[in-house]
């Protein structure tokens, strides 16, 4: 994939060069596929809000991870942007009266971004998440410094689990699912995004795995029943585990988590691997403690994310329904 530079003396992208990026960066990630992003073109600066319509009353009661499948989009949006020449300034919450109001972008020229950009965009159509169990990480010790490079900047701890703690993790995972087991409100809502909520959103029944697969994944949200099938039928999961923390629990950490989580997918998806987020261990405080205590200084956990080698040959996941680009984007012209 190749992405052209602007020309002449643009200082901002045209509205084109918008909407095509808007319609590549809209495949990042969202908890339940729920896409809770809404953007603003206005002005010459493009502007990102949380969809209140969109949010998960039972499983994300403070839109944390609303704010978190928003800041992934936020940095697919840049990456694209980069790749194709422009650089972005960014001012994060940039109105302390409305919260809902994510970030500001800016433009300006940018006709040589580090190569690492577009291989990064590149990525993007070809990143699927994988619940089917994985092999370890092929070039994994290469791979991590590259990672730790990536989320540095948005201030969090990235910790590799070791096997004692992924034991732990896999615990507070199943208890997770249990402690849910009797929430109707909670069911009820994961039902919708599963299966009831459109033909441009949720989670599809092709991207999810019947209880024999998801049996051979230690850690793992328990989605609805799929019809029985046993994909990679040998294999037992031997993902790399790292979870992401903050040293700070409200909206500008959530918004950086996602950001850095766009980033780790993006950059192991270049190197050929798979990935899967896992955000059941975190939405309650039961298991936000258990997995504080799993990460360095008890820093707050908010996002872990399967790392591993798909078995060659396999076709390609399919790819989860994205809203129409009208759905997500206002533009507002002079």
């Amino acid at each position: 994939m190749t992405f052209p530079n602007p020309s002449g003396t643009r200082t901002e992208p045209d509205e084109e060069t918008i909407l095509a990026v808007m319609r590549l960066a809209q495949r990042a990630p969202s908890v339940h596929n729920t896409q809770p992003w809404h953007w603003v073109l206005a002005d010459g600066e493009l502007h990102l809000h949380t969809d209140p319509d969109r949010m998960l009353p039972a499983a994300d009661p403070h839109s944390r991870q609303q704010v978190i499948s928003c800041g992934a989009m936020l940095h697919h949006v840049r990456t694209v942007l980069a790749a194709r020449g422009w650089h972005t300034d960014i001012t994060r919450l940039p109105d302390p009266a409305r919260p809902d109001h994510l970030a500001v972008l800016c433009f300006r020229p940018w006709p040589d971004p580090p190569a690492g950009i577009a291989t990064r965009a590149a990525a993007i159509e070809r990143r699927r998440t994988d619940r089917l169990p994985l092999l370890e990480p092929r070039g994994w010790d290469e791979l991590l410094p590259a990672l730790r490079k990536l989320v540095a900047p948005h201030d969090l701890v990235f910790e590799v689990l070791e096997d004692d703690a992924r034991e732990q993790l896999a615990k507070v995972s199943a208890r997770a699912t249990t402690a849910r087991d009797d929430d109707a409100m909670y069911q009820m809502e994961l039902d919708w995004w599963t299966g009831h909520s459109g033909a441009a959103e949720g989670v599809p029944e092709t991207s999810r795995v019947s209880a024999a697969e998801a049996a051979r994944v230690e850690v793992g949200r328990e989605f609805p029943t799929v019809a029985h099938s046993m994909r990679r039928p040998a294999l037992t999961d031997r993902a790399e585990l790292v979870a992401l923390g903050s040293y700070g629990d409200a909206t500008p950490q959530w918004l950086h988590t996602g950001e850095a989580l766009s980033a780790v997918l993006l950059e192991s998806t270049a190197a050929g691997l798979a990935t899967c987020p896992i955000t059941h261990v975190t939405e309650l405080p039961a298991g936000r403690g258990a997995v504080a205590d799993l990460l360095p200084d008890r820093a707050t956990p908010q996002v872990v994310i399967r790392i591993g080698t798909a078995p060659a040959g396999e076709p390609d996941l399919p790819a989860t329904p994205r809203r129409p680009l009208a759905d997500i984007l206002t533009v507002h012209h002079s």
